[in-house]
């Protein structure tokens, strides 16, 4: 018997133990994965993104019932363990309803006041480096970042001052990096291998490193690994969770607290909900308003690839971003959305996505000139965006829009970088390649259980508990009632802070 089962050990779920940790109550971290391993593969480019050497097995299912393997990594850290570490808050009037192209941005009922200091503290926790106030849509806040921007290599620097003379306004990218190694860590270090990649030397910022090593140092944090919470029991009466089922070694337990925390992700929260339908919930847990799983969201992303004319020897060019379209602008009506670099790409990656190089080049020559992009424009919440569950089989049915905000972003994106006259020697006026991300990149997933004070259009309440059960709290990524345009993981982890914050002040006795 715990006092607090937290079911997740990502963002959501390692942040919340980490705030839960010295109210010494019996805390139980579920985690249906283990520790990724610490091996030269985890720098290697075919094996991580050619080979899915750490992603999911699992299938799920796309609106027309095929198959597909999901980009998910069920690890002691979640998804943070191969996240990139851009951790922005929500801009302030992110929190109110915004017009786009494709529709309405709802509002919160929360607005970012709720949020501030528990982003300062979330900054601190895990390591922000940044420069306040080089962002011109970066929302107010007194204290300066932890750390130091990270500074920005020769090339990248140069781009930089390139953008800077053609009109748009680059900032410093707030990266979450620790330069302090964690005890346990015994590989090389390298500010390289970032993207997509485990980091062996333990220097990025993850949920793991940041916050859940820190909870496990109390003796009444536990964690337990390579075990899947398959469903949720409740009371006789229904208003209460009573147990978990697990599912370890192949054989099935049942687990008992006073309260639990459900932190497995977007899509992975709302398909446990549904598959603990039951007797006083037959449209699955928590589900009396039918929002479980609907307005799923993941933003409008593109990573895109840009051939400079000279050879790019950046090791780490992840150090700038682009706001100045993120609102509507004299020429744009409404927002187009944001801009920030990529770790560098090699050509495993390239030739990976690529079906063939570009005019002119080999894959090693398109890697040495490459300069990457990611792009991200709004993902707006549509009740028909869902995640279901059918025979057992996780299914995402999603049509994109609010499209022709991110091709207008992408068209702009592309215009500055053609301006300087670095991007189109010896190509056909630059030549760029450009990959859009698709249902089975569910990083930045977001809306399945979103926040509302009416219980009949919403799953939580402002602190995350679910209007229908009494001792359920859920803290990840399905909270958001919009998706911004900015990562979403520092979101969380302050939103896991607040919502710490009130349960030892106000719940736990």
């Amino acid at each position: 018997m715990y006092d607090i089962i937290i079911i997740g050990s990502g963002a959501g779920g390692s942040t919340m133990a980490y705030k839960l940790a010295d109210s010494g109550k019996k805390i139980l971290v579920i985690e249906r994965g283990d520790f990724v391993p610490v091996e030269k593969e985890n720098w290697e480019s075919e094996e991580v993104f050619v080979k899915n050497r750490y992603t999911t097995t699992e299938t799920w299912l796309d609106e027309h019932n095929k198959e597909f393997r999901p980009g998910m990594h069920y690890k002691v850290g979640g998804n943070t363990k191969f996240y990139g570490a851009a951790l922005f808050r929500l801009r302030e009037d992110d929190f109110n309803e915004i017009k786009h192209y494709g529709g309405v941005s709802p509002a919160w009922p929360i607005k970012y006041n709720d949020l501030q200091k528990y982003y300062l503290e979330a900054e601190k926790l895990y390591s922000v480096h940044g420069w306040r106030g080089s962002d011109p849509t970066e929302p107010p806040e007194a204290e300066a970042y932890p750390l130091m921007p990270l500074p920005h290599e020769p090339r990248i620097q140069e781009i930089f001052d390139e953008l800077t003379n053609y009109g748009l306004h680059p900032f410093e990218l707030p990266i979450g990096v620790n330069f302090n190694p964690h005890s346990a860590a015994n590989a090389p270090y390298t500010l390289d291998r970032f993207d997509g990649f485990p980091d062996a030397a333990e220097r990025k910022a993850d949920a793991h490193i940041c916050a859940l090593s820190k909870a496990l140092q109390y003796p009444n944090v536990e964690l337990l690994t390579n075990a899947k919470v398959i469903q949720l029991l409740t009371d006789e009466n229904g208003v209460k969770v009573s147990e978990v089922v697990i599912e370890q070694n192949g054989e099935q337990q049942k687990l008992q607290a006073d309260l639990f925390i459900l932190s497995a992700g977007a899509v992975n929260s709302a398909a446990l909900l549904l598959n603990s339908a039951n007797v006083h919930f037959t449209r699955g847990l928590a589900n009396r308003s039918d929002q479980v799983g609907r307005n799923y969201m993941f933003h409008q992303n593109t990573a895109l690839i840009a051939l400079y004319t000279e050879p790019n020897p950046t090791k780490f060019g992840k150090t700038f971003g682009i706001n100045d379209f993120y609102r509507a602008t004299k020429d744009y009506e409404f927002p187009l959305g944001h801009i920030q670099m990529l770790g560098k790409s090699d050509e495993k990656q390239i030739a990976a996505d690529s079906p063939v190089p570009a005019p002119g080049f080999t894959f090693e020559m398109m890697a040495q000139h490459a300069v990457d992009f990611w792009l991200t424009s709004e993902d707006l919440p549509d009740e028909n965006n869902r995640v279901t569950v059918e025979n057992g089989k996780i299914k995402i049915t999603y049509k994109p829009n609010n499209q022709k905000g991110h091709e207008l972003l992408k068209d702009e994106l592309i215009k500055a970088l053609k301006a300087s006259g670095k991007f189109d020697s010896f190509l056909f006026k630059g030549f760029y390649f450009s990959k859009g991300m698709s249902i089975a990149s569910p990083a930045h997933q977001n809306g399945t259980t979103r926040m509302g004070t009416d219980p009949l259009t919403s799953v939580v309440d402002t602190n995350c508990k679910a209007h229908d059960l009494d001792n359920l709290y859920i803290v990840d990524g399905g909270f958001f009632v919009s998706s911004g345009a900015v990562n979403p993981a520092l979101t969380i982890i302050a939103m896991a802070l607040r919502v710490g914050e009130y349960l030892k002040n106000s719940v736990l006795k």
